[in-house]
C-alpha cells in the first residue's frame, strides 16, 4: 500500500547491512537496507519508528511540509552563515625569513639575515587598511612567516594602528602570532600582554621527533629551547594564550601515541593531528616526507582512540579535527575552518597578505607564489582597492567552481553536509581547481575521518559521546 509522505533531499550510503542517510543541514540516521526499501516506495506506516525518526530529521514530511521546509530554511541558514561574516581571518606574513630548518616547509623561506623579504610599513599600514574594510564583525588578524618574530616592529606597528582603527570601527579584534617561539623574550612579551595577543606555536612531539622536523640554523636541538619558551610566554600571556600545531611526516607517522603523550606532558589540552600538506620545501621532499593517505588515516584513528581513553582517564585533551567535524556534525552551526567549507572558505571567510603586498585567496595559493605560481593571487594592498581584489571576476569564477553542492561526487555524497571544497589543493594536486575527487587525497581522508568518527557515535558508548561534547563545548569531561 502506498502511503502519503513527501521524500526531501537526502543522500545515502550503503554500510554493510546498514544504509546511511543524510540530509541538506547534515541531520542524519541509519536505515536498515528493508526500512530503506520500504522508505523510498512509499511504504512506511505512519505510526512505524522509522517513519517518526526519518520526520523527525527532517527527510521526509506529511501533511506540514510547509512547516518542515522553513525549519530545513533556517537551520540551512545557519549553516552558512560564515558567507554573511565574508573575511574575517586576515593572515599577514610579515617576513619571509626565517631561523629555522623545517624538513616540510611549505612556505620556501629565505635565510634570517635576507630583510629584503620583510613587510614595509607603508605596506602594512594598507595591509590595514583593506583589512578594517571587511564588513565582518569578526576580525582575527593572525602574523606569520617566516618567522613573524623576525619584524617584530612591524609586528607591533600593525597591532598599534588596528586598534586605533578599531575605536571607531568597533569589531571584535583578536591578534595570532605563529611563531616558532625560539626568538621570544620577555621585554616582547610585556608588550604582547598589553594587547591580548594570542601565540601559536608548533610541537612535532618528544625531543627526538621534533628536532628531527624542526632544527633551527644554528642547533639541531630546538625542542629545549621551544619548552622552555612556551613556559616563559605562559607565565606573561596565561596558561591558555599558547596552543600548538603538530605535521606529520614519513619520521613522525608510527609514533602518535609518543607525540600525544608529549602534549599532555607540555600541559596542552587540543592537539590536532595534522597530516603533511604538499607545499614548498614538503612537495619538493615528497620522496622523503610522504606517506600513503592511508597510512595516516590508520594511524590517525588509533590516535584518536588513545586520546579518547586519555580522556576517560580523567584528563581533558581534544583531537581538534575530530572536533571541527564533530561539531559539524552535532550542531547545526558552521565552524570557521576554511577548508571544510562550501562555497570554499578561501578569500571570503580567510585570505592571507604577503610581505610585498601580494593578497592571496589562501596560505596554500600563497605557498604556491613561492614557488612561481601565482594563479591564486587576487591583488596588491599597495596598487588595488578592496574592491578590486575581494570583489573581482576571478574570485567571482572561483566560488562558482567551488560550491561542493554542485561539484562531481560531492554533489551525491552522503557526508557533503560536514566536508567542503578545496580548490587550491585540487589545482596543486590534479592541476584543475575542480578536482576528481576519485584520486583526492584530501577527499580519502576527510570521508574516512568523518565515516570513523561517526561509527564511534553509533556505539551509543555514553563515555564517548559525553567525551565528544565535552570538546565542542570546551568543558571538562567527569569521570
Amino acid at each position: 500500500m502506498i502511503m502519503s509522505y513527501q521524500i526531501l533531499p537526502f543522500r545515502f550510503e550503503k554500510i554493510g547491512e546498514s544504509v546511511f542517510l543524510s540530509n541538506e543541514v547534515g541531520e542524519y540516521l541509519y536505515l536498515t537496507k528493508n526500512q530503506f526499501e520500504e522508505f523510498i516506495n512509499h511504504k512506511l506506516h505512519p505510526n512505524a519508528n522509522t517513519f517518526n525518526n526519518l520526520k523527525s530529521k527532517q527527510i521526509i514530511a506529511d501533511n506540514n511540509i510547509n512547516d518542515v521546509i522553513e525549519m530545513l530554511a533556517t537551520k540551512f541558514r545557519t549553516k552558512k552563515n560564515f558567507l554573511a561574516e565574508f573575511t574575517s581571518l586576515h593572515m599577514v606574513v610579515v617576513s619571509l625569513r626565517c631561523n629555522s630548518n623545517c624538513v616540510y616547509c611549505q612556505v620556501s623561506k629565505r635565510e634570517k639575515l635576507a630583510s629584503n623579504y620583510d613587510m614595509t610599513r607603508e605596506t602594512a599600514k594598507n595591509v590595514v587598511e583593506k583589512i578594517f574594510e571587511s564588513p565582518s564583525q569578526n576580525i582575527k588578524i593572525e602574523f606569520q612567516g617566516g618567522e613573524p618574530l623576525l619584524n617584530f616592529g612591524v609586528i607591533k606597528y600593525i597591532i598599534e594602528k588596528a586598534e586605533w582603527k578599531n575605536l571607531f570601527k568597533k569589531k571584535n579584534l583578536e591578534f595570532v602570532i605563529c611563531t616558532n617561539l625560539t626568538l621570544i623574550n620577555e621585554k616582547m612579551l610585556k608588550w604582547l600582554k598589553g594587547h591580548k595577543v594570542y601565540i601559536s606555536t608548533s610541537i612535532d612531539g618528544p625531543k627526538e621527533l621534533h628536532n628531527r622536523n624542526r632544527p633551527l640554523h644554528d642547533t639541531k636541538n630546538s625542542y629545549d629551547i621551544v619548552a622552555k619558551k612556551i613556559e616563559l610566554t605562559r607565565e606573561f600571556l596565561g596558561r591558555d594564550s599558547v596552543s600548538a600545531l603538530m605535521t606529520t611526516t614519513s619520521f613522525t607517522i608510527n609514533h602518535f601515541k609518543n607525540i600525544i603523550d608529549q602534549y599532555v606532558e607540555l600541559g596542552f589540552d587540543n592537539i590536532f593531528l595534522r597530516s603533511l600538506n604538499p607545499y614548498g620545501f614538503a612537495k619538493r621532499d615528497k620522496h622523503k616526507l610522504a606517506y600513503p593517505m592511508e597510512k595516516f588515516i590508520e594511524s590517525y584513528k588509533q590516535g584518536l582512540d588513545y586520546i579518547i581513553e586519555i580522556n576517560k582517564k580523567g584528563k581533558f585533551l581534544a583531537e581538534g579535527f575530530a572536533t571541527i567535524l564533530l561539531t559539524r556534525i552535532l550542531t547545526p552551526f558552521s565552524t570557521g575552518f576554511v577548508d571544510l567549507q562550501s562555497p570554499a572558505g578561501i578569500a571570503i571567510a580567510g585570505a592571507i597578505y604577503d610581505y610585498d603586498g601580494d593578497v592571496y585567496v589562501s596560505d596554500e595559493g600563497r605557498m604556491l607564489a613561492s614557488t612561481g605560481d601565482k594563479y591564486f593571487k587576487m591583488g596588491n594592498v599597495n596598487t588595488n582597492s578592496y574592491q578590486e581584489i575581494f570583489n573581482s571576476k576571478f574570485l567571482h569564477k572561483l566560488m562558482e567552481k567551488s560550491v561542493a553542492e554542485s561539484l562531481p561526487e560531492c554533489a551525491t555524497c552522503a557526508y557533503l553536509s560536514y566536508c567542503g571544497a578545496d580548490p587550491v589543493r585540487n589545482y596543486n594536486e590534479q592541476g584543475d581547481i575542480i578536482g576528481n575527487r576519485t584520486k583526492s587525497e584530501i577527499c580519502l581522508k576527510n570521508k574516512s575521518i568523518i565515516k570513523h568518527l561517526l561509527f564511534l557515535l553509533r556505539k551509543n558508548d555514553k563515555d564517548i559521546d559525553r567525551i565528544f561534547w565535552s570538546w565542542i563545548t570546551h568543558t571538562v569531561f567527569e569521570v
